[in-house]
């Protein structure tokens, strides 16, 4: 039971955007364009990188939400999603990605703890500026989507199969409708 009253029964973010749909809209709008738009990262790259960040702020819903939105868009689904969340240096990822995570990662404890040898790390990696801008950016709005989630006292499912259906939508139609 969520600390205020939603007036839905929907998990997580879900049940707050019904509540309030006027931020929301604009949370799904940046969502979108963070998470899915065209970009040199791929779509499953940057879930990674929401799902790195909520499981290191520990929130249940968006951690196990974005590991299947992830998981349903990379190579190695859950089990690679599981061993970079686990063990990032030893995970089959590519070393850009691990770069671009440890920054993520930097980013979740505070902004100030990324460094220009971070950045430069990233770039020998092969990271572009707006990936690493990307990053940070993911990185620090999924930062404040947890804090929401967490701060409202909001539900998470314990069935892993209700985050794979919340996958298949978010894969298909994802956060936002455009126009």
């Amino acid at each position: 039971m969520a600390h205020i009253e939603l007036g839905n029964d929907a998990p997580g973010i879900r049940g707050l955007m019904q509540y309030r749909p006027e931020t929301g809209k604009v949370l799904n709008e940046l969502a979108e364009v963070l998470l899915r738009d065209e970009n040199s990262l791929t779509r499953g790259e940057r879930e990674l990188i929401a799902t790195y960040v909520s499981t290191l702020n520990q929130c249940r819903f968006c951690s196990a939400s974005h590991k299947a939105f992830a998981a349903a868009q990379l190579p190695g689904g859950h089990e690679l999603v599981a061993h970079a969340c686990s063990d990032l240096d030893t995970a089959p990822i590519s070393d850009k990605l691990k770069a671009l995570l440890h920054i993520a990662g930097h980013v979740q404890q505070i902004g100030t703890a990324v460094t220009e040898k971070d950045v430069a790390l990233a770039r020998d990696a092969g990271a572009t500026d707006i990936e690493i801008h990307d990053t940070v950016l993911i990185a620090a709005a999924f930062c404040m989507y947890n804090r929401y989630v967490d701060g409202l006292g909001t539900f998470a499912p314990d069935d892993p199969a209700s985050y794979d259906q919340m996958a298949q939508l978010i894969t298909t139609q994802g956060y936002a409708p455009r126009p």
